[in-house]
């Protein structure tokens, strides 16, 4: 399809599939899905399914998030945390304010934040909250490195955990801190930081301008995201520009596929329902 850099795959009982690649050419992608008009997504359900890193204190890796809330983390002000004032905790603040912690806008860049339909979240939660994810090694020895964290020391498991998007990658207990209180301020404090991934405020952008024409229903929307690192060094552990676990992205692809799948064949089966009523509503 014009404008997607892989092939679409399409199957007889109406999945459609596509890898996007990362930061803003999903947001490319859907664009040109919506746009093309040779196919109607005007009831189409979206599950955007990809790896991430998870915060040690809501998770480890190999674990699987529906998310509730999306956040968006890349239209702000930045100032080297070298120069700002002694009572700042760093130096990244929104756009229309004067300092960290105020919650200011975007308008013209970005919708910001995104409460996902409770009951499609909590109805793909309960179909997939007690599947087995595969587990190794290589994720025992990383949670051993977080002896601090209770929730990094459970073996890998679906939850739901909110989601901070930003086409910068970011790292360290400093940044962390900073997404956890990012993630709550533009929330209300309702949403948690569970999930750093590079692509959902942009998928999220382009649907809500498409649904303001019509194009598509802001409902049906899913984020799975799967963890393949964790977003801050092991406890005691020296400074990392990025901690990758060995085997770490390819048990998040797999966590993907094994929670993914399930949601997706249900919406085929119950389609003579769903196409007009959600799940769980």
């Amino acid at each position: 399809m014009p404008g997607i850099e892989r092939p679409v795959r399409y199957t007889d009982d109406g999945v459609l599939g596509v890898v996007t690649g990362m930061r803003a050419r999903p947001r490319e992608a859907v664009a040109a899905l919506i746009s093309g008009n040779q196919f109607d997504v005007s009831h189409a359900y979206w599950i955007v399914a990809g790896i991430a890193g998870v915060d040690p204190r809501s998770g480890a890796i190999g674990s699987a998030a529906w998310a509730r809330w999306v956040v968006d983390g890349d239209p702000l002000y930045e100032m080297d945390e070298r120069e700002i004032p002694d009572d700042w905790a760093w130096g990244l603040y929104a756009l229309g304010t004067h300092e960290p912690r105020i919650k200011g806008s975007a308008a013209g860049s970005s919708g910001m934040v995104w409460k996902l339909d409770p009951g499609l979240v909590a109805w793909a939660y309960d179909l997939t909250r007690d599947l087995p994810l595969a587990d190794n090694d290589n994720l025992r020895a990383a949670r051993r490195g977080y002896p601090s964290e209770p929730e990094a020391q459970k073996a890998p498991h679906v939850m739901l955990g909110d989601a901070l998007g930003t086409v910068r990658f970011w790292h360290g207990d400093r940044r962390t801190q900073w997404a956890r209180d990012w993630v709550s301020l533009w929330t209300g404090g309702e949403g948690l930081f569970v999930m750093s991934d590079c692509e959902d405020q942009g998928v999220l952008d382009v649907l809500t301008i498409y649904s303001r024409q019509g194009r598509v229903d802001p409902r049906r929307v899913l984020i799975l995201r799967t963890a393949s690192n964790y977003t801050r060094r092991p406890d005691g552990a020296q400074p990392v520009l990025k901690a990758f676990t060995p085997g770490g992205a390819a048990a998040a692809f797999q966590a993907a596929y094994d929670t993914g799948a399930p949601v997706v064949r249900a919406l085929v089966a119950g389609w003579s329902k769903f196409k007009t009523d959600l799940p769980g509503s």
